[in-house]
């Protein structure tokens, strides 16, 4: 997935409108942070690329082929995988099993248990978790824990796009860190990432480029190298009358 193409995406709620004939390019190799105000529509255009909303008009392109994201599933069959805000895990089983849910599709050799709970040990480390039982159930972890099980079911899918929305909400400073190394990593292998966070130093410190909405429209296209609080701040405040 070399360049994803959203153009003149919008989406309505009832009168509301979310989205206004959005326009943003995506460049694998690099971060792209979506920045905004709540109710600037982050999250409708993070579920329109997830396939969890269809938008109303509009189009989006992967390496210039239109793509129909009608569902979760089809967006991940893409390599599209997504850690929403709200952590979403099943409480009642173990960290493995949820690192691993939907993983197998049918005719795959399952992996065996303690191959899985491997693999699941391995992509905590990576993340800066090395004291947590992974055969622990998720409802009896701390918050943070459950979070970088949400981060590590995505990330054994080796996703080609990874959409991460106020994933570091739950982090402690050490996660976080370990959380960017791996976000360093997806990116160097060509990776699509698409970064959601209101720390603005996080924003800053990460991205490539970032987009800011206002309202459900674009208001600007910001490279790294002009990226300031005063200037992002700028532009997510509401208009003036």
């Amino acid at each position: 997935m070399q360049h994803v193409h959203i153009a003149q995406l919008s989406k309505s709620f009832g009168p509301t409108q979310a989205l206004r004939s959005v326009d943003i390019d995506l460049h694998g190799g690099s971060v792209h942070t979506i920045l905004g105000e709540n109710g600037s529509g982050k999250s409708t255009l993070i579920k329109a690329l997830s396939g969890v909303v269809a938008p109303d008009a509009g189009r989006i392109a992967i390496d210039a082929t239109e793509v129909r994201l009608s569902s979760p599933r089809a967006a991940q069959a893409l390599g599209i995988h997504t850690v929403f805000q709200e952590i979403l895990t099943a409480p009642n089983r173990s960290l493995t099993e949820n690192v691993h849910l939907g993983f197998h599709p049918w005719l795959r050799d399952r992996s065996s248990a303690a191959d899985q709970a491997r693999r699941t040990r391995e992509l905590f480390e990576s993340l800066g978790i090395t004291d947590v039982d992974v055969a622990a159930e998720a409802g009896d972890v701390p918050l943070y824990v459950q979070q970088v099980t949400v981060i590590a079911r995505a990330l054994l899918r080796s996703p080609r796009m990874l959409i991460l929305d106020e994933a570091t909400a739950a982090l402690g400073m050490g996660e976080r860190r370990a959380l960017f190394e791996v976000i360093r990593r997806l990116r160097e292998d060509g990776a699509v990432i698409v970064f959601v966070s209101h720390r603005l130093d996080e924003v800053i410190e990460i991205s490539d480029t970032i987009t800011v909405l206002r309202s459900g429209r674009v208001v600007g296209h910001v490279p790294r190298a002009e990226a300031t609080p005063a200037a992002l701040l700028a532009l997510m405040a509401p208009e003036r009358a």
